[in-house]
């Protein structure tokens, strides 16, 4: 598909609201990177690998970690092999490009066909990573100063990056991107996201799922709320358990906690606070 074509409007495996579509096709069409926000489990890693499917180009991964560099990011020159080769007599030591490890933007960057390039957290790294790759992402180019040799983009590629807001990213590398902040998906495009994955699913289980799960959400003090992703794991959970639907229609009191809690409740605080509220529930209603 002609660069100046690609439209993103979905795909069989992912809903994507308007406004998602938008942000996308904003971003493809300006070749800027694309910046999406949003709460864990909200579907910002998926759609990359659905933007490449949809423009069936490549995808490429960079998946960022505490201690990652940008220099990563570009190539990585593995002195400590030179010199061992060297001590050993190797000839491979008379080309250093033999001890050159391209990075994912070089791979990019030099991809045969228009590529959808990943990076993915970028907020878990130093808060000079974004700024460290400022140049390289806006010029698509940099240069490998063991060699001399500049490596430019052949097409520029499409980057999609995700943060989870744990810390906050520099000014000046906010210009340079497209901002997406993806909401947590109401009930309506919940149902249709559910849709997706389980396509034969009882309505009547899908509506009392849904009830509990938002009202979890809703929970005030919740420490961790249940994601999409958690409410997926959640329904399989259900659907292998054939259990009945009755079993979530109860309001008992003492069934506060709903069953297979595991997949909704991450942690030991907020599982505490459903037996607490349980406990006070139960106590009100023998009061009256």
């Amino acid at each position: 598909m002609p660069q100046d074509q690609l439209k993103f409007a979905g795909t069989s495996a992912y809903v994507a609201t308007d406004d998602l579509k938008v942000a996308v096709n904003a971003a493809a069409t300006l070749r800027r990177p694309l910046l999406v926000k949003g709460e864990p489990g909200t579907g910002k890693t998926v759609l990359a690998h659905e933007i490449a499917k949809a423009f069936d180009t490549p995808l490429l991964e960079w998946h960022i970690k505490s201690t990652t560099k940008a220099q990563q990011g570009l190539y990585e020159y593995d002195a400590v092999s030179r010199l061992r080769d060297s001590q050993l007599g190797d000839p491979r030591v008379q080309d250093i490009s033999n001890y050159i490890r391209r990075g994912k933007l070089w791979d990019a960057f030099t991809a045969p066909r228009l590529p959808v390039l990943l990076i993915d957290e970028i907020d878990k790294a130093d808060i000079e990573f974004p700024n460290d790759l400022l140049q390289e992402l806006d010029r698509m180019e940099f240069n490998v100063y063991e060699t001399g040799e500049t490596v430019k983009a052949v097409n520029r590629p499409i980057v999609i990056i995700t943060s989870n807001n744990e810390k906050e990213l520099p000014d000046a590398f906010l210009r340079r991107c497209f901002f997406h902040y993806i909401k947590f998906p109401d009930r309506e495009t919940m149902k249709a996201i559910i849709a997706v994955h389980f396509p034969d699913i009882q309505k009547e289980l899908v509506r009392e799922a849904l009830t509990i799960f938002y009202d979890i959400r809703d929970v005030p003090g919740l420490k961790k709320k249940p994601s999409t992703s958690e409410l997926l794991d959640w329904l399989k959970l259900l659907l292998h358990e054939d259990l009945p639907v009755e079993i979530l229609q109860s309001r008992d009191p003492k069934k506060l906690i709903p069953p297979l809690h595991g997949a909704l409740l991450k942690n030991e605080a907020d599982i505490m606070l459903f037996e607490k509220l349980a406990f006070m529930a139960r106590r009100e209603g023998g009061r009256s």
